[in-house]
This record gives C-alpha cells, sequence and structure tokens, in this order.
C-alpha cells in the first residue's frame, strides 16, 4: 500500500513539474512571437516622440525580425551544446534586459539596438523551448499535445499584437509595449531555473564557428535584403546586393557542414531522416499562408472595409480562438492519424477558405467577405501548423534537440519574409493597375483577392509535398 501510494505521489510530482514546463514553454512562446507584432499599432506615437524618419521607423520592427530570424540556428545548437535551460534563462534575460532599455529609449538608435538585441534573445528562446518540451515530453501522444499547446500560444501571441498594442498605447504609453516584458521576464526567468534545474547541461564539445558564422550571416544577409524589397525593387541593387550574397554565404555554409567542420552547427545527416527535410519544406511554405491570413487579412479589414488598427485586431480574434482550439484538438489526433490526413485536410481548409477569400470586394461585409473565409483558414492552420512542427522535430536524436528545433522555426520565420515580400510586391502592383476602378478601397482590395489567390496555391503545394512523407507516418 505505502509503495503503491508512493509512486502514485511521483507521478503526480512528475505530470505538475511537466505541466509546469510546458506552461513555461508556451508562455516564451507567446511573448517572443507577441513583440513581433505588438509595437506595430505604436509606431505612430514611437516616430512623434523620438523623432524617427519614415525609413528608420521600419527598423523598429525589422531590427527584431533580422536578428530573430538571422540568429535562429545558432541559438537552437548552443542549446545542445551548452543545454536549453542555460540558452532559456540567457535568452529571457537578453529579452528582458532589452526590453527595459527599449522602453526607457530617448533616441531613435538606442530604441532600435534595443530591437536588434530582444530578437537575438528571441532567436535563443524559441529553440531552447522545443529543445525542453522534446526532451521532457518523450512519449508520442503527450508530445503531440504539447506540440499543439505550443503553437498555439505562439499563434495567439501574434494575433493578440494588435488588440494588446492598441489598447496598451491608449490607454497607457507606447513604452509600455515594451516594459510590460520585463516583470513577465523575470517571473519566467525564476520558473525556469526552478522547473528545469534536473534538465541536461549540454555536451562538451566546441561551437562550428565558421558555421556560425557562415550560416548566420547568410541568413541575415537574405532576411534584409527580401526587407528591403517593399521600399526599393527586386531589381535595386540595395536587394540583389544582400540577397546574392546571402545565397552565396548559405552555400559555404552547406560546404563547410558537409566537408569541413568536425562537428558541424547543423548536421546534414538529420535531412536523411525524411520528416525533418520534408517538415521543413513544408513550413517554409506555411510561413507564406501565415502572412496572408493574419497580415494581408488585417490590411483588408482596415484599407478596404475602413476599421482601427484596434478594430482590425478584434476583428481577427474569432479566426485566432479557432486556430487555438483546433491546434490542441489536432495535437490530439495525430498519433493516432499520423502526419498526412491533418496536413492534407488542412491544405483543403486553405484552399476553400482562400478561395472564398479572394471573392471579397469594398462592397462586402465583414460577415460574409472575411470572419467566414478567415474562420476556414483558421481550421487549416491548427490542423497543419502543429502537425509540421511535430514532423520536423520527430525522430531526433535527443542531443539535437535544440539545433532541429532552431531549423523548424527559422524555416518557418524565412517563409513569412520572402512571403510577406513577394506578396506585398504582387498586392501592390495589382492594385496599381487597376486604373479603372471604382475608388482606391476598390483597387487595394482586387491586389489583396490576388495574394489570397495566390495564398491557396501555397496550400495546395503544401498537400504535394506532404504525399513525399511516409502513408503511416506518426509523429
Amino acid at each position: 500500500m505505502t509503495s503503491t501510494s508512493t509512486a502514485s505521489q511521483r507521478a503526480r510530482s512528475h505530470a505538475g513539474l511537466a505541466w509546469l514546463i510546458l506552461s513555461l514553454a508556451c508562455a516564451c512562446q507567446f511573448m517572443v512571437i507577441l513583440d513581433a507584432s505588438i509595437v506595430n499599432v505604436a509606431l505612430p506615437s514611437i516616430r512623434e516622440e523620438l523623432g524617427f524618419t519614415p525609413t528608420g521607423l521600419a527598423w523598429v520592427v525589422n531590427g527584431y525580425l533580422l536578428t530573430f530570424a538571422g540568429f535562429m540556428l545558432l541559438g537552437g545548437r548552443a542549446a545542445d551544446l551548452f543545454g536549453p535551460r542555460r540558452i532559456l534563462i540567457i535568452g529571457l534575460l537578453l529579452f528582458s534586459a532589452s526590453s527595459l532599455a527599449g522602453g526607457l529609449a530617448t533616441t531613435p538608435e538606442i530604441l532600435v539596438a534595443a530591437r536588434v538585441v530582444q530578437g537575438v534573445g528571441a532567436a535563443m528562446m524559441a529553440p531552447a523551448t522545443l529543445a525542453v518540451i522534446n526532451t521532457t515530453f518523450t512519449e508520442p501522444h503527450a508530445r503531440a499535445k504539447a506540440f499543439g499547446a505550443w503553437s498555439a500560444s505562439g499563434g495567439v501571441g501574434g494575433m493578440a499584437g494588435a488588440v494588446a498594442g492598441g489598447a496598451i498605447t491608449t490607454g497607457l504609453s507606447w513604452r509600455w509595449v515594451f516594459l510590460i516584458n520585463v516583470p513577465i521576464g523575470a517571473v519566467l526567468i525564476g520558473v525556469a531555473a526552478m522547473s528545469l534545474a534536473g534538465m541536461r547541461t549540454g555536451r562538451r564539445e566546441p561551437l562550428d564557428l565558421a558555421g556560425a558564422l557562415t550560416g548566420t550571416a547568410g541568413l541575415a544577409a537574405l532576411i534584409y535584403g527580401v526587407m528591403q524589397s517593399a521600399d526599393h525593387g527586386w531589381t535595386s541593387p540595395l536587394v540583389v546586393g544582400p540577397v546574392g550574397a546571402g545565397l552565396v554565404l548559405l552555400v559555404v555554409f552547406t560546404v563547410v557542414e558537409a566537408r569541413l567542420a568536425g562537428r558541424p552547427m547543423v548536421p546534414l545527416r538529420l535531412f536523411k531522416i525524411r520528416g525533418v527535410a520534408v517538415g521543413n519544406g513544408m513550413l517554409l511554405l506555411f510561413g507564406g499562408i501565415a502572412i496572408a491570413m493574419w497580415y494581408f487579412s488585417s490590411l483588408f479589414l482596415q484599407n478596404v472595409l475602413g476599421f482601427s488598427a484596434l478594430q482590425a485586431g478584434l476583428g481577427q480574434t474569432p479566426a485566432a480562438v479557432t486556430f487555438m482550439v483546433i491546434a490542441r484538438w489536432a495535437a490530439a489526433l495525430l498519433p493516432r492519424t499520423g502526419v498526412r490526413p491533418l496536413v492534407l485536410a488542412g491544405s483543403a481548409c486553405f484552399l476553400t477558405g482562400f478561395g472564398w477569400f479572394s471573392l471579397a470586394n469594398a462592397d462586402s461585409g465583414y460577415v460574409t467577405g472575411v470572419l467566414g473565409p478567415t474562420l476556414l483558414i483558421a481550421v487549416g492552420i491548427g490542423l497543419t501548423f502543429p502537425t509540421l512542427m511535430a514532423a520536423a522535430t520527430a525522430d531526433v536524436p535527443e542531443g539535437d534537440a535544440g539545433i532541429i528545433g532552431g531549423l523548424a522555426n527559422t524555416a518557418s520565420q524565412v517563409g513569412g519574409s520572402i512571403g510577406l515580400a513577394v506578396l506585398a510586391t504582387v498586392a501592390g502592383t495589382r492594385a496599381a493597375s487597376e486604373t479603372d476602378a471604382s475608388s482606391p478601397a476598390a483597387a487595394l482590395a482586387a491586389g489583396y483577392d490576388l495574394v489570397f489567390l495566390m495564398a491557396a496555391g501555397l496550400g495546395l503545394a503544401i498537400a504535394v509535398v506532404s504525399l513525399l512523407l511516409p502513408r503511416h507516418r506518426r509523429s
């Protein structure tokens, strides 16, 4: 009786610790993704108080996104070498300290520098949270549920940005968009130090400096060039130069990892695992779908239907809630169905939802023109995102959990950056060609409708690529 009672107490204690660790990982992911969008609504107030130029103001957003995506691989490998607990805590410290500096900034230069450092902290936190989940949840069903919760927290963080940014800026000050991270970060650091105390501390291997430099610089240059395309066009030297340099550096990085590095930062043997290779390919495509859904649907609400930024955020809330519910449900199904059925179902939702959305125009109402299709697309995102993350990180040795988390996050972020640049160019070109449109809103609607059709095509591409997975693939 006593031994049974003791075993039961240990089981409850382990379950409680696992729940605390999952809550920590979800909170970190929520905060990382939230800070990519929460600042957008505050930009006019920031420009007025600190005297930003229009070009410089963009780097309040781009500085964060550039280092977040560019340093993700390095952050993931650091989690493997030095332990996910240590890297997560360091990332939280950087993120919180730079948030404090940003909230107290008195010049544009200080704020942009703070956002750059904040992005580095986020690039350490995101893959470390995935490594923590992979290490803590080893049973397939529990791991799938954990991925569902983690995915939902990131998706809701992205959606909550507009609402939270508008409420904080209006009710307090733009500075609290950054300062609010400080007390939250302090609490999360304490939870991480306590709950992850027994986690592995990494392994004694030197960091692949050549791979780290070429990989990080290549990703940063590529993303920087893509970001510049919105202002300068794809043929500008300011775009072609960085993109070309980034691609060359990434080729060099591949050669270093394949032939020169004794202990490579990204072991290419990982891509022999079909789920890793195919899953990351699908995540690259998924990044464009996520941008089409959250970013361009917000623009449609504001620029075509005349919603304010706060109203647009509230208008997207039903889709965010739907995504959160479906992601948790899909994660519970994943161990039984495998990856492919959920991805195909999600792709069908993308095709139908974006096809429906492409019919919206300046005279459409919110319910039939936006709410209906976005709810359907949110179902597709809920079915596919946690499934793709699980596929891209499954069957990986525990010692590579950090770098595989970095790869998966990088694929999604790079896909989103490229998707934003390409789709924004397409939307602008199409809107400019609508010379006989009845109003500017009608011309913009035509551009966004083309974006939604292209997003439907990305959904179809994900369905095709998913066929490369084994038929009975299980997470």
